[in-house]
């Protein structure tokens, strides 16, 4: 039997990355700015979107990064949610502003989504950033590709010249994550191939790629056999499946068949612990930047 994969641990590279976010924020403090200011807006009480941003706020404080969050009853209007995003578009306190998505069924997204002040806008959502974003410009990246990139560069996979197929195609993950990997530079210079749900020959194609990036919200869809030898897989999936013998009653998977992926695959990310803690690591340190552009514009207040 050939040997493992490799396991991409996506916690220490995370935590790394939060370490030097802090030190950065203490530099930036010391130079007599602001701290960064990030706002998480929750509409709701959805247990699971409520636990995240427990978990963003927490990521906050032990960065030294201001945090405060705006929790809205479900009955929130449209209206009121934007008053809120207003507010907080004026704040010099706050440098970036994050929606918790999805909102409830009576507010549309995209409106509020593209209320936020690009230059706060720390998720890359807004259309201006998704534009600068496809034309290779200075932008801020939607958090969980961004976080693909790095654990690729942290880990010395090679992406330039490499032949690299993401499944998925969403706006949050699946192109932007195509864009970086296509875009200049490190962790970048890749040929990509996008697939989907009714991409014809799947298996064929993935089996021809070197990294093989997994975010179509499917538990276990990617199996060894889809896989090419020595290929470097990321998993970006976060699925429940029913486990009676699970404390919760449930366990969380990848779109990645583990045991059978990492037979095959040089590198792999498991769930969960490899792509999720860089999600909130990229969020601080979008925050930071936007603090820092901020900084050098000499707003302080």
């Amino acid at each position: 039997m050939a040997d493992e994969a490799q396991i991409i641990d996506g916690k220490s590279i995370a935590r790394a990355i939060r370490g030097e976010v802090a030190d950065s924020v203490a530099a930036l403090v010391a130079k007599g700015h602001r701290p960064p200011g990030l706002a998480v807006v929750l509409v709701g009480d959805d247990p699971a979107s409520a636990a995240y941003v427990r978990s963003k706020g927490r990521a906050c404080e032990e960065a030294g990064i201001y945090s405060v969050q705006e929790t809205l009853l479900p009955t929130t209007t449209q209206q009121e949610l934007l008053g809120v995003i207003d507010r907080l578009n004026c704040d010099l306190r706050i440098h970036g502003i994050l929606v918790q998505l999805p909102l409830p069924k009576h507010i549309n997204e995209q409106s509020i989504v593209e209320a936020i002040s690009p230059a706060k806008d720390v998720d890359g959502f807004h259309p201006l950033n998704v534009g600068r974003l496809a034309g290779g410009m200075e932008c801020f990246v939607p958090c969980t590709p961004l976080g693909v990139r790095e654990l690729l560069i942290r880990s010395g996979i090679q992406t330039q010249g490499a032949r690299a197929v993401v499944i998925g195609r969403s706006n949050i993950v699946g192109l932007p994550m195509a864009q970086l990997l296509m875009g200049r530079g490190e962790g970048g210079d890749a040929t990509v191939t996008v697939c989907h749900s009714r991409t014809a020959d799947l298996s064929e194609l993935t089996r021809q790629a070197d990294i093989l990036i997994a975010a179509i919200g499917r538990a276990g869809f990617v199996t060894g056999d889809m896989i090419k030898p020595g290929a470097t897989v990321i998993d970006v999936g976060i699925n429940r499946v029913d486990d009676a013998e699970a404390e919760k009653g449930y366990r969380l998977v990848g779109d990645v068949d583990f045991d059978s992926a990492r037979q095959v695959a040089g590198a792999i990310t498991p769930v969960p612990g490899g792509v999720g803690p860089m999600t909130i690591a990229m969020l601080l340190r979008n925050t930071l930047e936007s603090a820092q552009t901020w900084a050098r514009a000499d707003v302080r207040g």
